[in-house]
């Protein structure tokens, strides 16, 4: 599948990012792309992760109606933004495993310098 960085869309000013130039691993489908090779335990792990953080938000919720502390209820958002960031750092991980490294091995120019900037669009607009 051949995607290409395309223009700034949206009114939040993001890029499309499913318009890149890499090859990956991904499969493309009527319902978009769709990750492929995603170690069993590392999909586990962010499921987990993610139901957990999903009980952190329901505190917050909970926090904000009772009209907790507003420092108490900051030191939560920072605990689930971490969580999150976890999230995404295993994700990452996953997608330099398989779709970064297919497109790096693949020797075309083209693949290999669209790769190299998906990887560092993600890491400076997302995993800072």
């Amino acid at each position: 599948m051949a995607f290409k960085f395309g223009k700034t869309t949206g009114t939040a000013g993001k890029r499309n990012r499913h318009d890149s130039a890499a090859n990956c691993a991904c499969d493309t489908g009527a319902r978009g792309r769709k990750a492929i090779g995603v170690d069993p335990g590392l999909k586990e792990a962010n499921q987990n992760r993610l139901r957990r953080i999903e009980g952190q938000v329901r505190g917050l919720q909970k926090m904000v109606e009772e009209d907790r502390y507003c420092a108490d209820i900051i030191t939560q958002v920072a605990s689930v933004q971490e969580s999150l960031r976890g999230v995404a750092r295993n994700l990452m991980k996953n997608h330099l495993h398989h779709c970064a490294a297919k497109a790096l091995r693949s020797g075309e120019k083209k693949e290999t310098e669209a790769i190299y900037d998906e990887l560092l669009e993600l890491i400076y607009a997302h995993l800072r």
